[in-house]
């Protein structure tokens, strides 16, 4: 397993989402992470029952916040070499980028997933 040190720049897969940012402290289990861009939005609906349309809560699952720190398991935390790219930009990207795969597919949990998409862009990007 890889080791990090207060600072690092990191990749962070955090529950159904992927995160770009830096470790800020370091845990016996987890790396503290603090979100800096978003390189995967976490999938919507039930995580214990995915891909199911028919789940019995389906949750809009929205992005960590730029800047927002979260503990992440330490094999999940894996070194990013490249710049990291504006929050706003690597936001917008990735709700594009997952909706472009739901559109192809036809399943209550895909048009579900897109109407809570919807949702979150009127939220995430509304004008200030």
């Amino acid at each position: 397993m890889e080791e990090f040190k207060v600072g690092d720049r990191v990749r962070a897969h955090y529950k159904s989402g992927t995160y770009l940012g830096e470790v800020t402290e370091i845990r016996p289990q987890h790396y503290l992470v603090r979100v800096l861009a978003v390189a995967k939005h976490p999938m919507q609906g039930d995580l214990h029952s995915p891909k199911d349309g028919e789940a019995v809560f389906f949750h809009e699952r929205r992005a960590l916040a730029y800047r927002e720190q979260t503990n992440v398991p330490k094999k999940m935390v894996k070194h990013f070499e490249e710049d990291i790219p504006d929050y706003t930009d690597s936001l917008r990207q990735a709700l594009d980028k997952m909706k472009q795969e739901l559109e192809g597919v036809s399943s209550p949990w895909a048009e579900q997933s897109l109407k809570n998409i919807a949702s979150l862009e009127k939220d995430y990007f509304k004008q200030k």
